[in-house]
Protein backbone atom coordinates (compact mmCIF):
# COMPACT_ATOMS: atom_id res chain seq x y z
CA UNK A 1 0.00 0.00 0.00
CA UNK A 2 2.99 2.58 0.61
CA UNK A 3 4.70 1.67 -2.74
CA UNK A 4 0.62 2.29 -4.18
CA UNK A 5 0.90 6.12 -2.67
CA UNK A 6 4.64 6.68 -3.75
CA UNK A 7 3.75 5.80 -7.34
CA UNK A 8 0.82 7.70 -7.50
CA UNK A 9 2.42 10.33 -6.36
CA UNK A 10 5.04 9.94 -8.62
CA UNK A 11 2.78 9.59 -11.28
CA UNK A 12 1.41 12.97 -10.45
CA UNK A 13 4.46 15.26 -10.25
CA UNK A 14 4.96 13.79 -13.37
CA UNK A 15 1.88 14.26 -14.63
CA UNK A 16 2.18 18.37 -13.23
CA UNK A 17 5.67 18.66 -15.19
CA UNK A 18 4.09 17.16 -18.51
CA UNK A 19 1.11 19.94 -18.18
CA UNK A 20 3.74 22.74 -17.07
CA UNK A 21 5.62 21.47 -20.15
CA UNK A 22 3.02 21.98 -22.41
CA UNK A 23 1.66 25.36 -21.15
CA UNK A 24 5.13 26.44 -21.25
CA UNK A 25 5.40 25.32 -25.24
CA UNK A 26 2.04 26.89 -26.00
CA UNK A 27 2.87 29.97 -24.44
CA UNK A 28 6.60 30.20 -26.09
CA UNK A 29 4.64 29.49 -29.71
CA UNK A 30 1.78 32.26 -29.13
CA UNK A 31 4.98 34.69 -28.94
CA UNK A 32 6.47 33.58 -31.84
CA UNK A 33 3.56 33.46 -33.72
CA UNK A 34 2.70 37.52 -31.92
CA UNK A 35 6.67 38.11 -33.02
CA UNK A 36 5.99 37.56 -36.81
CA UNK A 37 3.28 39.52 -36.93
CA UNK A 38 3.50 43.45 -38.56
CA UNK A 39 1.39 46.08 -37.54
CA UNK A 40 -0.17 46.23 -41.16
CA UNK A 41 -1.21 43.25 -40.40
CA UNK A 42 -3.01 44.13 -37.12
CA UNK A 43 -4.14 46.84 -39.10
CA UNK A 44 -6.19 44.90 -41.82
CA UNK A 45 -7.42 43.38 -38.99
CA UNK A 46 -9.42 45.42 -37.57
CA UNK A 47 -10.95 46.93 -40.45
CA UNK A 48 -14.54 48.34 -40.09
CA UNK A 49 -13.47 49.36 -36.28
CA UNK A 50 -13.66 52.41 -34.85
CA UNK A 51 -9.54 53.10 -33.61
CA UNK A 52 -8.02 56.40 -32.71
CA UNK A 53 -4.15 57.45 -34.42
CA UNK A 54 -2.28 59.83 -32.09
CA UNK A 55 0.60 61.71 -33.99
CA UNK A 56 4.01 62.37 -32.56
CA UNK A 57 2.24 66.09 -31.87
CA UNK A 58 -0.44 65.48 -30.15
CA UNK A 59 -2.78 65.32 -33.02
CA UNK A 60 -5.30 63.00 -33.34
CA UNK A 61 -7.62 61.32 -35.25
CA UNK A 62 -10.73 59.09 -34.64
CA UNK A 63 -12.84 57.20 -36.69
CA UNK A 64 -13.64 54.11 -38.77
CA UNK A 65 -10.65 52.15 -40.13
CA UNK A 66 -12.02 51.81 -43.80
CA UNK A 67 -8.49 51.01 -45.98
CA UNK A 68 -5.12 49.91 -45.12
CA UNK A 69 -2.65 50.28 -47.57
CA UNK A 70 1.05 49.14 -48.10
CA UNK A 71 2.61 52.99 -46.49
CA UNK A 72 -0.68 54.58 -44.81
CA UNK A 73 -4.46 53.93 -43.35
CA UNK A 74 -8.06 55.65 -44.00
CA UNK A 75 -10.35 56.82 -41.38
CA UNK A 76 -13.61 57.90 -42.22
CA UNK A 77 -15.99 60.24 -39.38
CA UNK A 78 -18.66 61.74 -39.91
CA UNK A 79 -18.06 64.56 -42.33
CA UNK A 80 -14.24 64.14 -43.22
CA UNK A 81 -12.04 61.03 -44.31
CA UNK A 82 -8.10 61.34 -42.87
CA UNK A 83 -5.55 59.38 -45.19
CA UNK A 84 -2.72 59.12 -42.07
CA UNK A 85 1.04 57.40 -43.61
CA UNK A 86 1.75 54.82 -40.72
CA UNK A 87 5.52 56.67 -40.02
CA UNK A 88 3.20 59.85 -39.11
CA UNK A 89 1.48 57.30 -36.09
CA UNK A 90 2.88 57.16 -32.33
CA UNK A 91 0.42 55.35 -31.47
CA UNK A 92 -3.09 53.55 -31.93
CA UNK A 93 -6.28 52.60 -29.55
CA UNK A 94 -8.77 50.72 -30.13
CA UNK A 95 -6.81 47.76 -32.52
CA UNK A 96 -8.80 44.57 -32.39
CA UNK A 97 -6.52 41.42 -31.90
CA UNK A 98 -6.97 39.78 -35.16
CA UNK A 99 -4.30 40.35 -37.98
CA UNK A 100 -4.84 39.74 -41.64
CA UNK A 101 -2.01 39.40 -43.96
CA UNK A 102 -2.36 41.10 -47.44
CA UNK A 103 -2.69 38.68 -49.86
CA UNK A 104 -2.21 41.03 -52.66
CA UNK A 105 1.04 41.71 -53.76
CA UNK A 106 -0.39 44.46 -56.37
CA UNK A 107 -2.00 45.77 -53.25
CA UNK A 108 1.08 45.67 -51.21
CA UNK A 109 3.22 47.72 -53.64
CA UNK A 110 0.79 50.89 -53.50
CA UNK A 111 2.37 53.36 -51.46
CA UNK A 112 1.36 56.63 -50.24
CA UNK A 113 2.01 57.89 -53.37
CA UNK A 114 -0.54 56.47 -55.27
CA UNK A 115 -3.14 57.32 -52.92
CA UNK A 116 -1.78 61.13 -53.34
CA UNK A 117 -2.04 60.78 -56.86
CA UNK A 118 -5.92 59.76 -57.35
CA UNK A 119 -6.59 62.53 -54.66
CA UNK A 120 -4.41 64.87 -57.09
CA UNK A 121 -6.38 63.34 -60.42
CA UNK A 122 -9.96 64.09 -58.41
CA UNK A 123 -8.78 67.86 -57.55
CA UNK A 124 -10.08 67.25 -53.83
CA UNK A 125 -9.91 69.61 -51.69
CA UNK A 126 -7.55 68.50 -48.73
CA UNK A 127 -6.46 70.18 -45.95
CA UNK A 128 -2.75 68.69 -44.85
CA UNK A 129 -1.75 68.07 -41.33
CA UNK A 130 2.49 68.33 -40.74
CA UNK A 131 4.07 65.67 -38.77
CA UNK A 132 5.24 68.98 -36.10
CA UNK A 133 1.32 70.51 -36.18
CA UNK A 134 -0.19 70.63 -32.80
CA UNK A 135 -3.70 69.29 -32.33
CA UNK A 136 -5.06 73.06 -32.86
CA UNK A 137 -3.09 73.56 -35.61
CA UNK A 138 -5.35 73.78 -38.85
CA UNK A 139 -3.19 73.04 -41.45
CA UNK A 140 -2.61 74.04 -45.24
CA UNK A 141 -5.26 73.87 -47.30
CA UNK A 142 -5.47 73.55 -50.69
CA UNK A 143 -5.39 70.72 -53.92
CA UNK A 144 -2.73 68.66 -54.64
CA UNK A 145 -1.18 69.68 -57.93
CA UNK A 146 1.58 67.44 -58.38
CA UNK A 147 2.95 64.17 -56.35
CA UNK A 148 6.59 63.16 -56.72
CA UNK A 149 8.58 60.20 -55.28
CA UNK A 150 9.03 61.25 -51.84
CA UNK A 151 6.97 64.98 -51.77
CA UNK A 152 3.81 66.56 -53.58
CA UNK A 153 2.92 70.01 -54.29
CA UNK A 154 -0.05 71.75 -52.27
CA UNK A 155 -1.51 74.72 -54.18
CA UNK A 156 -2.58 76.42 -50.68
CA UNK A 157 -6.01 78.20 -50.72
CA UNK A 158 -8.28 79.32 -48.29
CA UNK A 159 -10.23 76.33 -47.17
CA UNK A 160 -13.27 75.71 -49.21
CA UNK A 161 -12.02 78.05 -51.75
CA UNK A 162 -11.68 76.65 -55.41
CA UNK A 163 -8.00 75.80 -57.05
CA UNK A 164 -8.06 78.59 -59.33
CA UNK A 165 -4.75 80.90 -59.99
CA UNK A 166 -5.93 84.15 -58.23
CA UNK A 167 -7.25 81.88 -55.20
CA UNK A 168 -3.83 80.01 -54.89
CA UNK A 169 -1.69 81.82 -52.00
CA UNK A 170 1.55 79.37 -52.80
CA UNK A 171 2.59 76.38 -54.20
CA UNK A 172 3.61 74.66 -50.48
CA UNK A 173 6.21 71.37 -51.50
CA UNK A 174 5.53 68.95 -48.13
CA UNK A 175 8.00 65.88 -48.36
CA UNK A 176 6.41 62.88 -47.29
CA UNK A 177 8.41 62.32 -43.92
CA UNK A 178 6.64 65.87 -43.22
CA UNK A 179 3.04 64.48 -44.07
CA UNK A 180 1.22 64.32 -40.56
CA UNK A 181 -2.18 63.34 -41.94
CA UNK A 182 -4.18 64.30 -44.99
CA UNK A 183 -7.99 65.43 -44.70
CA UNK A 184 -10.68 65.20 -46.76
CA UNK A 185 -14.18 66.17 -47.04
CA UNK A 186 -16.44 62.95 -47.50
CA UNK A 187 -19.07 62.30 -50.31
CA UNK A 188 -18.98 64.19 -53.20
CA UNK A 189 -16.62 62.22 -55.58
CA UNK A 190 -13.95 62.58 -54.05
CA UNK A 191 -11.97 58.45 -54.04
CA UNK A 192 -9.47 58.40 -51.05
Amino acid sequence: MRWDALFEDMEAQLAAVDRLDLESEIAERSRADVAGIELADRLRGSLGLRVAVHLASGAAFEGTLSHVGGESLLLNDQYHQVLIPFAAASRYQGLGRLAVSEPSSVRRKLGLASALRALARDRADVTVVLVGATAEAAGLSGVIDRVGRDYLDLAVTRPGEARRAANVSQIASVPFSSLGALRSVRGADHHQ
